[in-house]
């Protein structure tokens, strides 16, 4: 097997930054070499990476990303948004249910992860659907493959709204995987524009987005999710945070020690209601982006252990679909190929560390989802690791934005740091603006 030994880069892993060099061997990391890369250490590679002056990191590990296949690949799919993943350094993902069909059964399940094989350049899993009437397929799923269920609370599209006590009921007391929540409530959400219609008329701008899916209607049903999930003792993730007052649903605890956790996405992260006069429906998501004081707030919970994961909700349109008034465009953004740029320039800002940024992004995920060998840079593990040059700029261009749908709300801004390289099971997938688009990721694995 051919042997790479990454020289002399800066390290990020395990809370620690310090020079190392890392010894690749087939798909695996075979050493960790502290300090100054000696001769007799290059004498064991077959092909040397110099990288002194630069970051390097696990891959990043998104828990939350829609790819839109099957049937709604004329904005994305499977290929082209695991092509932008690996350009930013996302080098495994877990990927949502509401395509066309939904995920709700295992052959739908297992159409995904056969058309992974035959196109992902990410490693991959997918989560398994929920409805109020599905119950028997959620228990004939292989779990130790599927990264979780997901489960709409509140607010959905389709079939997916899950409104039944005695189906909740059942998903929560038996379902022996991390149920991962949408948690919106509809009927709150239904009265505020219901209430805002009736004064300002259907025509409503963007500002107006965070008023209808307000806080309250978040917290009403966060607070409700975590009530049957400490009833039931079920292992409970909360999907993209957006208000100040869901974090007094989370402890400030190590992860290890926790039945429910917390997730946020890098755009709640950066962007605030200030943003809409600028950024316009280019940062219309679910949940929608809230205030200032809410931002804040989620930015200190990712110092601590409070929120455990940051990840995008990456979820891409074509940019027709997001015109009109808040109540016509399509809620949702491609952000998977730029969520590492946006957590490394908070770096730069000083909003965290490059270890905050390693722990939420890499580690933990890790740990939560129990992910066998990934999200460390450690001999044994597989060598999902990019190489991050702190010293030159990126501009998100049309020309380098990899996503189906064309567009970035990032468009034009610069980063202060540059993704250069990605490797996906030891293979150099993404080099310098240039994707191996013949490579093929492989399925996670979890552990109980």
């Amino acid at each position: 097997m051919k042997k790479i030994l990454i020289r002399n880069a800066t390290v990020i892993n395990d809370g620690c930054s310090e020079m190392a060099s890392v010894l690749i061997e087939g798909d695996k990391i075979a050493e960790v070499y502290s300090g100054e890369c000696s001769s007799q250490i290059e004498n064991k590679a077959d092909k040397i990476v110099e990288a002194f002056g630069k970051w390097l990191i696990p891959g990043v590990i998104d828990d939350q990303v829609h790819f839109r296949e099957p049937g709604l690949t004329h904005k994305a799919d499977i290929h082209s948004e695991s092509v932008a993943a690996v350009a930013g350094g996302v080098t495994s993902y877990m990927e949502m249910p509401n395509t066309n069909p939904q995920t709700t059964t295992k052959e739908a399940l297992d159409w995904k992860f056969n058309r992974a094989a035959e196109t992902s350049v990410a490693n991959y899993s997918f989560y398994m659907g929920a409805t109020n009437d599905n119950i028997r397929e959620l228990h004939q799923i292989d779990y130790s493959r599927v990264c979780g269920v997901k489960l709409f609370m509140g607010s959905s599209t389709g079939n997916m709204l899950v409104d039944q006590p005695v189906a909740l009921k059942k998903i929560f007391a038996e379902i022996p995987a991390l149920i991962a929540v949408h948690c919106e409530k509809e009927e709150i959400i239904r009265s505020n524009r219901e209430y805002y219609v009736s004064r300002f008329g259907e025509e409503l701008p963007i500002q107006f987005h965070p008023l209808i899916r307000s806080a309250e209607a978040c917290y009403a049903s966060s607070s409700q999710a975590v009530d049957l999930a400490v009833r039931y003792n079920a292992r409970l993730h909360l999907l993209h945070l957006s208000t100040a007052r869901e974090l007094s649903l989370l402890e400030d605890r190590p992860l290890s020690e926790k039945r429910v956790t917390g997730e946020v996405c890098v755009h709640h992260l950066f962007f605030d209601d200030n943003d809409y006069a600028g950024y316009g429906n280019k940062i219309k998501w679910n949940p929608a982006i809230k205030t200032c004081a809410d931002r804040l707030a989620l930015t200190e919970a990712v110092r601590t252990n409070r929120i455990d994961v940051v990840a995008t909700d990456h979820a891409p349109h074509l940019w027709s679909e997001k015109l009109g008034s808040c109540l016509k465009a399509a809620s949702g953004g491609p952000l998977v190929q730029h969520s590492l740029l946006v957590m490394l320039d908070k770096v730069v800002k000083g909003d965290f560390t490059l270890e905050q940024v390693v722990r939420k992004m890499c580690h933990a995920p890790a740990e939560l989802f129990r992910i066998e060998k990934r999200g460390y840079i450690r001999p044994g593990y597989f060598a999902d690791l990019v190489l991050i040059d702190p010293n030159r700029r990126y501009m998100v261009t049309e020309e380098n934005n990899f996503s189906k749908c064309g567009w970035s709300p990032f468009l034009g801004y610069t980063f202060p740091v540059t993704v250069e390289k990605t490797y996906v099971n030891g293979m150099l997938v993404y080099d310098k603006g240039v994707v191996d688009v013949t490579y093929r990721g492989r399925e996670l694995s979890f552990g109980n």
